[in-house]
C-alpha cells in the first residue's frame, strides 16, 4: 500500500481544525484534515441559533482569565494577544460576511453559520488543503528521526483512506459535548497514547437538573423566563453572573444557569437573586398598605405571574391577601427571593453541553505554538485542551486563536 506523505496531517474538521489547515496551507505547507464525521463543522452549524456567535468584542486578551477556565487560564493569552477578535472581525468582512451584535459583545452571523463555513472552506482551498471526509483514523505511530535525519521524526496515520506520512501532527478533536453531531474522545486517547497528562473532562455550559420534593413547586414553571443574578462559591471562589434564568422541566437552563455551571462544583448551593435591582421589602410594604389583593398577585407585578404563584404555594404565611400579611412573613419573601438557595442534582450531560471542561493539561504544551512540550511534532489546538470559554463567542475565538498559533509554528518542509 502506498504511502501519501504531507507537511501537517490535522485530525478534526471543526472550527480550530479548518482554521489551522487553512492558515497553514496559506503559508505553503502541504495539508491533509481529516475528519471522521459525514458534515464538517456541525458545531458551527447548530451554534448560536444557526447564525454562530463567532467571537466578542468584549474579550479582553491581557486578562483571559475573565473569560476562560481552566487549570490555568493565563495559557490562551499568548495565542489570544496575536490572533484577536479584531483579527477574526476582519476575516469575515474580507468575505463580505454581514454580522451583528446581539448582547454583550456577541457577534452573530446576520444569514446563516453557513456562511462562516463556507468562509473557512474557501480559505481552506486557498491554501490548497486536502480534505478527506468521511474519513476513519485506525492507528498513529511516531517514528523517530535517526541522528543523521535535520527532522525531528515523522507520524505515520493509517486511516481508512490508506496510509499517511507527515512531520507535523495536530489534534483538533473537540470535546466530548454534543455527541450526536460526531463527538469523539480520539484527542484525549490519543494525549495518553503519548504520555501527556489530561485533565479531568466533565460538561460545560450545561442545563442543571434538581428533582425532589424540593423542585416540585417549581416543576411546572418550564418556559418561563426572566433576568436574574447567579452565583456560586464562597469568598475568592465565588463567581456571579446577570443573565436570563430559563425553567425546563428537569431543572434549570438559559444563559445564567450555562454560565454558572462551568463554575458550580457537584454538592454546591446556587444562590439566586430573583429579583435583581429592586427593592423588594419596600415595594411590598409599599403594596400592602395600599391593597387588599393575594399576596401572589401582588408579587405578579414584580416578577413574573407564573413564578409569583408558584411561590406563594409553598408557605401558609404567603396565601392570604397582602394587607393581612405580618410584615415579618413579607420580610422572609423578600429575602427567601432575593436569595433563593438550591443545590442542583447534576446536569444535563454532554448531550446539552455545549463545551467540555478538562482536557489536555496546558503544562504540557507551548503555549505559544501549542505543540507537546515532550513529543515533537505533536500539536493540540481548540476545545481538548483544557481551556474553555464562556457562553457568548469566546469558544470560537479560542479556536481561532490557538489555530494561528499552532499554524504559525509548523514547520515547512
Amino acid at each position: 500500500m502506498s504511502t501519501s506523505f504531507f507537511d501537517a496531517v490535522i485530525i478534526g474538521a471543526g472550527a480550530a481544525g479548518l482554521f489551522c489547515a487553512a492558515r497553514a496551507g496559506q503559508r505553503g505547507l502541504r495539508v491533509l484534515l481529516v475528519d471522521h464525521a459525514e458534515k464538517v463543522a456541525e458545531k458551527i452549524r447548530i451554534s448560536g441559533g444557526g447564525r454562530c456567535n463567532f467571537t466578542n468584542r468584549e474579550l479582553d486578551v491581557r486578562a483571559p482569565q475573565r473569560h476562560f477556565v481552566g487549570q490555568n487560564p493565563q495559557f490562551c493569552r499568548s495565542a489570544l494577544s496575536r490572533f484577536t477578535p479584531q483579527d477574526f472581525i476582519a476575516l469575515v468582512q474580507r468575505h463580505g460576511i454581514g454580522f451583528h451584535e446581539k448582547h454583550k459583545g456577541q457577534l452573530f452571523a446576520d444569514d446563516s453559520a453557513e456562511n462562516i463555513i463556507a468562509m473557512l472552506l474557501a480559505e481552506c482551498a486557498d491554501g490548497g488543503v486536502r480534505h478527506w471526509q468521511p474519513c476513519g483514523v485506525k492507528s498513529i505511530a511516531f517514528s523517530a528521526a535517526s541522528p543523521q535525519q535535520e527532522s525531528a521524526g515523522s507520524y505515520q496515520i493509517d486511516t481508512d483512506r490508506g496510509l499517511v506520512q507527515a512531520r507535523s501532527l495536530v489534534v483538533a478533536t473537540g470535546g466530548l459535548s454534543i455527541p450526536k453531531i460526531g463527538a469523539s474522545d480520539l484527542g484525549y486517547r490519543l494525549a495518553r497514547q503519548f504520555a501527556l497528562p489530561l485533565v479531568e473532562r466533565r460538561p460545560g455550559l450545561v442545563p442543571l437538573t434538581f428533582d425532589g420534593e424540593d423542585w416540585a413547586p417549581y416543576a411546572g414553571l418550564a418556559g418561563l423566563a426572566l433576568p436574574v443574578e447567579m452565583a456560586t462559591g464562597a469568598k475568592k471562589e465565588r463567581m456571579a453572573f446577570h443573565e436570563d434564568l430559563l425553567f425546563t422541566h428537569r431543572g434549570l437552563s438559559g444563559p445564567a444557569v450555562l454560565q454558572i455551571s462551568s463554575y458550580w462544583q457537584a454538592g454546591a448551593p446556587l444562590a439566586i437573586n430573583l429579583a435583581p435591582g429592586m427593592d423588594l421589602p419596600e415595594a411590598l410594604a409599599q403594596a400592602k398598605a395600599r391593597s387588599k389583593k393575594r399576596i401572589a398577585n401582588e408579587l405578579g407585578t414584580l416578577v413574573p405571574g407564573r413564578l409569583a404563584d408558584a411561590w406563594a404555594s409553598t408557605d401558609a404565611d404567603w396565601q392570604r391577601p397582602i394587607n393581612e400579611a405580618s410584615d415579618k412573613a413579607l420580610a422572609r419573601l423578600a429575602e427567601q427571593l432575593a436569595r433563593w438557595r438550591l443545590t442542583p442534582t447534576g446536569t444535563e450531560g454532554y448531550k446539552k453541553a455545549e463545551v467540555t471542561l478538562g482536557g489536555v493539561d496546558t503544562r504540557a504544551l507551548s503555549q505559544q505554538s501549542m505543540e507537546a512540550k515532550t513529543q515533537p511534532g505533536l500539536y493540540f489546538i481548540g476545545e481538548v485542551v483544557d481551556i474553555s470559554g464562556w457562553l457568548g463567542g469566546y469558544n470560537f475565538q479560542w479556536a481561532w486563536s490557538s489555530a494561528a498559533a499552532c499554524a504559525q509554528a509548523l514547520p515547512m518542509h
